[in-house]
């Protein structure tokens, strides 16, 4: 018995000691694992925070190493996108996945030959009737229409057509003084003659005045006939309105020549000149080409479109035109460079109204692209020539181009809506060197006083007393002698009054406001170029107003109170510059 508790005791002293000499160390080893793994975790997550920035999501230009508020509008900042190390100021990187999702497609460009096609523009546009060949039938008289017998558009008329029965009071009562002088022609024959050259005023012609004087009869309604043919192209009376002498009843077209309407764009004007041959062609004809000339350019370009209109005549004696047709306009242009040009798919490029612009692929390996102006020249089909800004062997994006750009634009980096900081070539307002006399500087700080009320009623978005104290400080501003300044300086005066007076003059807020950014390009300037002003003066700017463009003011008052947006953005804005 004693020896069996011997032996379990040997047996548990045996186990103890195995046991701390094989879990013993392995705890100090994976304590002193732990110790490393700690030290070695600790290190890779103070890499991140390191690398780590945050952003706004207003603001994506706000950078900084750490979370906080954005320092232009107030709003909690957000971690920004990481893998963007290495990238210039306005790349961007896209990911492998919303590439796919996009459908994003790059090609690589390259010279190419020149064919006898190349240098042919291409035009858009429609059928017009030709304005030289409308017509308006009037009525020559005042009365009511009684019938209409050609009420319809697209009626075709004749010259002598009957076209309206009208009964014309006038009319009856000159009748029955015709039949009264007749009796009297041989006595009074210049009264009759003067009857008579009344009824021809109004177009009755000899044979009706003698069938009425024949007659004995007075008639109650007359007819109005066509002066000319062709077809109606707009009805502008109906049965039973009253018209009076002159009124339009209807407008006739002839269509046996139309007008070939086309949009051209800016950077093709110097390619077109009256004169110059043009193909037109049809979708309801196209196997068929037309020849024209084209008869005029217009002189004004549409600002909305950039566009002007060029038009040519043509002949439609078997009228295969219909005006609002679609046509389509082929002619010979000059191409502006050698042998070899660069050509580009049209859907790689993106048209802003007076920008072209590409994106390329600056990394071959990588989905990284950047935006790039271009000048483009002709376009053949559905290829661009490229005059400037690619190079034989850039890869640009051909499809999927706009995608690219809302990202960049998301990201804050230059894009089609966006130039970037960078396109603002401007003079900075604090190195436009002006000079003032004394007696202007005077005037000016009094100036000074109406226009911070009125930059404090935008605040309030008071609309009637932006307008009151708009027009003092317009007021105040004339009052000043300017004929010895310079022209600068009195461009700078004479468009702060003007936009004051605009502002003075409108009821509507948003509209004071547009005016307001334009008044501070020009009236900042000058206080920065005034000496000494009575209070301290702050140039304060907000980066949203003016479409992104960002716009200043002037403010007595260092902490931001936002004209622009008012109560929306109370503070957004930063101190940009200090007026001693």
């Amino acid at each position: 018995m004693n020896k069996n508790i011997l032996y379990m005791a040997v047996a548990v002293i045996v186990g103890l000691l195995a046991g701390w000499l094989i879990f013993g160390n392995s705890g100090s080893d994976a304590n002193a694992n732990k110790d490393v793994s700690d030290m070695s975790d600790t290190h890779d997550h103070s890499g991140e925070s390191e690398n780590q920035m945050w952003t706004c999501s207003m603001h994506p230009q706000i950078m900084q190493p750490e979370a906080g508020d954005c320092p232009i509008c107030g709003m909690d900042l957000i971690p920004a996108e990481s893998g963007a190390e290495g990238l210039a100021m306005n790349e961007i990187k896209m990911t492998e996945n919303a590439m796919a999702l996009a459908n994003i497609q790059t090609t690589m460009v390259g010279n190419s030959t020149m064919s006898e096609t190349d240098g042919m523009i291409s035009l858009s546009g429609k059928i017009a009737t030709n304005e030289e060949n409308n017509a308006v039938q009037a009525s020559y008289f005042d009365g009511r229409i009684e019938r209409l017998n050609v009420n319809y558009e697209g009626q075709k008329v004749n010259r002598g057509q009957l076209l309206a029965t009208i009964y014309a009071p006038n009319l009856v009562a000159a009748q029955q003084e015709l039949l009264t002088t007749a009796s009297l022609k041989e006595s009074q024959p210049a009264l009759y003659k003067a009857v008579r050259n009344k009824l021809k005023n109004w177009k009755l012609s000899d044979s009706q005045i003698d069938a009425i004087e024949s007659s004995g009869n007075v008639r109650d309604n007359f007819p109005i006939y066509a002066t000319v043919s062709g077809t109606v192209s707009e009805v502008m009376s109906r049965e039973g309105d009253y018209v009076k002498q002159g009124q339009p009843i209807l407008k006739v077209s002839n269509l046996n020549s139309v007008w070939a309407e086309f949009d051209a764009y800016e950077n093709q004007i110097s390619d077109l000149k009256v004169g110059q041959k043009i193909k037109v062609v049809t979708n309801a004809y196209a196997n068929k080409e037309f020849d024209a000339t084209v008869s005029f350019i217009d002189p004004i370009l549409k600002n909305a479109t950039r566009t002007v209109t060029v038009r040519a005549t043509l002949k439609n004696t078997d009228d295969l035109f219909k005006p609002g047709m679609f046509v389509t306009g082929k002619l010979k242009g000059q191409m502006k460079m050698n042998n070899q040009v660069i050509t580009v798919p049209a859907s790689a490029v993106m048209w802003t109204g007076e920008r072209s612009l590409v994106y390329i692929k600056t990394n071959p390996n990588e989905p990284v692209f950047e935006m790039r102006e271009v000048t483009i020249g002709n376009r053949n089909g559905e290829n661009y020539a490229v005059i400037e800004g690619l190079q034989n062997g850039d890869e640009i994006v051909t499809n999927g181009t706009f995608t690219v750009d809302a990202a960049a634009q998301l990201q804050g980096k230059k894009s089609m809506m966006n130039q970037g900081k960078e396109q603002a070539s401007e003079m900075p307002m604090s190195e436009m060197e002006m000079e003032f006399s004394e007696n202007f500087q005077r005037q000016f700080k009094k100036a000074l006083k109406p226009y911070l009320q009125m930059k404090d009623a935008l605040v309030a978005s008071d609309a009637n007393q932006v307008s009151a104290f708009a027009k003092a400080t317009s007021t105040s501003l004339k009052s000043a002698d300017i004929k010895s300044l310079g022209s600068m300086e009195q461009s700078h005066i004479k468009k702060s009054i003007e936009m004051l007076d605009a502002i003075a003059t409108n009821d509507n807020l948003e509209n004071q406001r547009d005016h307001f950014v334009i008044l501070n390009e020009n009236m900042v300037p000058i206080a920065m170029s005034v000496n000494g002003t009575d209070a301290m003066l702050y140039v304060q700017k907000c980066p949203m107003a003016n479409n992104n463009k960002g716009a200043v003011w002037l403010s007595t008052e260092e902490e931001i109170r936002n004209p622009y947006y008012g109560d929306a953005m109370l503070t957004c804005g930063s101190v940009i510059e200090e007026i001693k």
